[in-house]
């Protein structure tokens, strides 16, 4: 049952003393009190009489969630108490921005206020204040938020997550709970980055530092918080969401590390607590033998994007016009989340090295990396020809390009993928030598991406020993293809028609990936009819 809040509003006597004027009851949570004291201001000008309040609230399993943004959902509120416990009940009223949340005990009450009390919590980058409620249990019917399949989901999901892992309790992940976290982006169709990331997980808590690397071929981080509960809510509350619709899927756990040490501050590690860091040399480009990913902590990093939104029970994106390369999605509640509005993006000129200068055009360079992108223009670099840059439409196919290129096997060497400093790839002057080393791509009718809703959009895949071969005519038999591939020097290991009776499409599959991105590179556009043209592309499938 619930019980009214009660505060004597007193009054000045002039003489040291004060008196009641009046016993107040309200059927709703005061703000919490300042240092135990609120001194709202008196209805009159009289600067004698100010109106204290002398009564506070007792410690309470029901937690009192004031300035709770309008649009918050219920999943929200209920990850805030995660941390500390079992979730019994929630309600929001979003009407009066206010949230109650009835944790197991009072023990865990008194310890998700003590937290608070001491560091702000934050909902959608708003500051929101935690307090007991004067409430000993929260009930409530069906005219409250709770009746919802929201609120009900939220708490059954706020159940299944403090019965695996709490604060002080067992867990079976990597490192058990401590202030650093393991992230790891599983099916990354599109660019993740260290701000992605920063946006994403500062929704949560105060993020300290962020490292990027690769490993294992997947996009990792290591991410500190200033405490164990903040990291606690940030694993409970975003693992195993997906930063895009359908892809690029959070996978976290607790790392081994009690602390990361970040001695630069670029694209690939940040240690928000110190801005004055060097940056390394993450952006130069490698002509004096400097690894571009070779900073922070000596691992191996990519990329960067730009996002903003609050992080919710799923984390989704929509795009506009069938493209992750301009999209804009709402922050709301249910399956809509995070955004992506303008920010940290890097240029759309790539360098590309450590290329074989003998083997090596700028229409096999256009034609790879047109697999994630509209390639605008090639240079083959005149003084330096195991070099080039290569200029994509957007900034963002230039990521794509970069996070799954880089360090590509090609023609016996390792490729390096890296933005440029370089704003746009010049052509050649009027009288400059160039020997056809520099292309202007702009108009190629081969661009895979010139149509906003293009299903190639939904196509994009690492580079993987298995090709996708596609506009295949139905009268164009097996031999045809596997002839044509291996009198162009590649051995396949298996070939077949999808589906069996249209027979429009194949996947043949090579002994490795270098070997898929050479013969991807020659048999694009490879002419199969008088107006049919082989379309080629790598595959997620394995035959």
């Amino acid at each position: 049952m619930k019980r009214p809040l009660v505060y004597n509003v007193m009054k000045s006597n002039g003489d040291g003393r004060r008196k009641i004027l009046k016993t107040e009851y309200n059927d709703t949570e005061s703000p919490p009190p300042l240092n135990g004291i609120n001194s709202p201001s008196s209805t009159n000008n009289n600067d004698s009489k100010k109106m204290k309040l002398s009564v506070l609230p007792p410690a309470s399993k029901v937690v009192h969630i004031r300035n709770i943004p309008s649009d918050v959902t219920e999943t929200e509120i209920v990850h805030l108490g995660i941390p500390f416990g079992r979730v019994n009940n929630v309600l929001v009223l979003k009407g009066k921005n206010q949230a109650f949340l009835e944790l197991n005990d009072e023990a865990a009450g008194i310890a998700m206020v003590s937290y608070f009390t001491n560091c702000a919590a934050q909902l959608r980058g708003r500051s929101v204040y935690v307090q007991y409620s004067t409430h000993s249990e929260l009930k409530t019917d069906s005219s409250h938020s709770n009746a919802n399949s929201a609120a009900q989901a939220a708490l059954a999901a706020a159940q299944t997550l403090t019965n695996y892992s709490y604060i002080g309790g067992s867990s079976d992940t990597q490192g058990g709970p401590n202030t650093v976290l393991r992230v790891i982006v599983e099916q990354m169709i599109f660019p993740v980055t260290l701000d992605v990331l920063f946006q994403i997980f500062s929704r949560v808590g105060k993020v300290l530092r962020i490292v990027t690397f690769t490993k294992s071929g997947f996009f990792q981080a290591l991410i500190q918080y200033p405490d164990v509960v903040m990291a606690q809510a940030a694993k409970l509350s975003l693992d195993n969401q997906n930063i895009y619709n359908g892809c690029c899927t959070l996978r976290i756990e607790y790392s081994k590390l009690i602390s990361l040490n970040v001695r630069y501050n670029n694209d690939k590690s940040r240690d928000y607590t110190n801005p004055n860091l060097p940056s390394g040399e993450s952006f130069l480009e490698p002509f004096l033998n400097v690894q571009p990913f070779s900073n922070g902590l000596a691992a191996n990093f990519p990329l960067g994007l730009s996002l903003n939104g609050g992080f919710l029970g799923g984390i989704q994106q929509g795009f506009t016009g069938g493209s992750p390369f301009s999209s804009q999605t709402q922050i709301g509640g249910g399956n809509r989340g995070i955004g992506i509005t303008p920010g940290f993006i890097p240029g759309s000129v790539l360098l590309v090295s450590n290329l074989d200068e003998e083997l090596v055009s700028p229409d096999g360079l256009f034609t790879l990396f047109g697999v994630y992108g509209d390639v605008t223009r090639v240079k083959i670099l005149f003084n330096k020809k195991d070099s080039a840059l290569v200029q994509m439409k957007e900034p963002s196919q230039a990521q794509l390009a970069m996070s799954f290129l880089d360090r590509l096997p090609l023609y016996s060497k390792q490729i390096r993928v890296a933005i440029s400093k370089h704003g746009a790839v010049q052509m050649p002057k009027e009288g400059q030598p160039d020997t056809g080393l520099t292309k202007d791509y702009q108009n190629s009718p081969l661009h895979r991406f010139k149509k906003p809703d293009s299903k190639n959009y939904q196509n994009i895949y690492p580079p993987s020993a298995t090709l996708h071969l596609s506009n295949i005519p139905n009268t164009v038999l097996d031999d045809e293809i596997t002839d044509a591939f291996k009198v162009n020097g590649f051995q396949m290991k298996g070939f077949k028609f999808f589906p069996a009776k249209e027979r429009k499409m194949a996947l043949l599959q090579l002994s490795s990936i270098e070997e898929a991105a050479e013969a991807l590179i020659k048999m694009h556009n490879h002419q199969l009819r008088e107006n049919s043209h082989l379309r080629v592309s790598f595959s997620k499938s394995t035959l």
